[in-house]
């Protein structure tokens, strides 16, 4: 009864979602949900239901929006003319850390975990707000908690997004944390603190900017580039050349958001579109659809993808 009550949110909160969604009546009847509507729509909601339930009962918080996913991740196989039948939906993607169950929310965010799983090399491109970044630090958490690598090697060039930021005060850690601080964010979001902190202490987990990487062999590790749209092309090249033994290796970045300064060109789709057809190098482009940060996020990138931007550089 009470994954009944989870699995239909506070007040019905999440039941409300589905029904606004998907244009169907749900109707609770103990631990029932009785579906009217269109067929289609009828299958969607039923299967939409049957996997949050399946992942309360895995352990996982279901809110507003894993329900928002969940439907745009069922939506994607409703019966068309290349879609799959309800009966044949694969289940979301996920990945488990010490802190959480993290579930895909939409079918390109599925295909980033499973890639992330079977190539040592994957880039991932889109908006903001696609969880590329996120996931790829939930995957990389996932691997050192179970022991499938030693390391975790966190990094991002240290560029300016439009603003001089002047000279900062502190040790080499305090300069540069800034620049870094997206990817904290999401590391304490996906593992304990503590577990964070003794990580950085040890020397297990590391965060550093780009620069950083020069020179050195990464083994038995998972390293993640982050915001690559900033990086040159030599920048790129040295970076993906710092690959060693059993290391996986994941560049992400929007090539819309470049911040380089007049003269510098981004190395991010040049490296993908050199290294494309390579076997155990993989791509995936997310776009607006993929937004999961918020449905305002989303629609932001889709107001600014419909004009024309002064100044924009690939």
């Amino acid at each position: 009864m009470r994954l009944v009550r989870d699995l239909l949110g506070d007040y019905d909160a999440n039941l409300a979602v589905l029904e606004d969604r998907l244009g169907v009546e749900a109707v609770v009847n103990g631990n029932a949900v009785a579906l009217r509507g269109p067929d289609v729509a009828c299958a969607t909601a039923k299967s939409v239901l049957e996997q949050l339930y399946a992942r309360l009962a895995q352990g996982e918080m279901i809110g507003v929006g894993e329900v928002v996913g969940a439907i745009r991740h069922a939506r994607a196989y409703e019966p068309g003319d290349d879609a799959l039948s309800h009966e044949e939906v694969p289940a979301a993607q996920q990945v488990r850390t010490r802190k959480r169950l993290i579930t895909a929310r939409t079918t390109a965010q599925s295909a980033y975990l499973d890639s992330l799983k079977r190539n040592d090399l994957v880039f991932a491109t889109g908006p903001a707000g696609t969880g590329k970044t996120y996931l790829a630090v939930a995957f990389a958490a996932a691997c050192l908690e179970s022991g499938k690598c030693d390391r975790l090697i966190l990094s991002r060039p240290a560029v300016e997004a439009g603003e001089r930021l002047g000279f900062l005060p502190g040790d080499m850690r305090e300069k540069v944390d800034p620049y870094l601080r997206p990817l904290y964010d999401a590391l304490y979001d996906v593992l304990p603190p503590e577990r964070v902190e003794r990580g950085l202490a040890a020397g297990i987990i590391e965060i550093a900017p780009l620069a950083f990487m020069r020179g050195r062999t990464l083994s038995h590790a998972i390293v993640i580039l982050d915001e690559a749209q900033n990086c040159t092309p030599v920048q790129i090249k040295m970076f993906l050349t710092r690959l060693g033994d059993e290391s996986k290796m994941i560049v992400t970045g929007d090539p819309t958001q470049v911040d380089l300064p007049p003269g510098k060109d981004s190395g991010l789709l040049e490296a993908i579109s050199i290294l494309q057809g390579i076997e155990e190098i993989d791509h995936i482009a997310f776009t607006k659809a993929d937004v999961v940060r918020r449905e305002l996020v989303g629609r932001i990138v889709e107001a600014y993808e419909s004009v024309p931007q002064r100044g924009r550089r690939p």
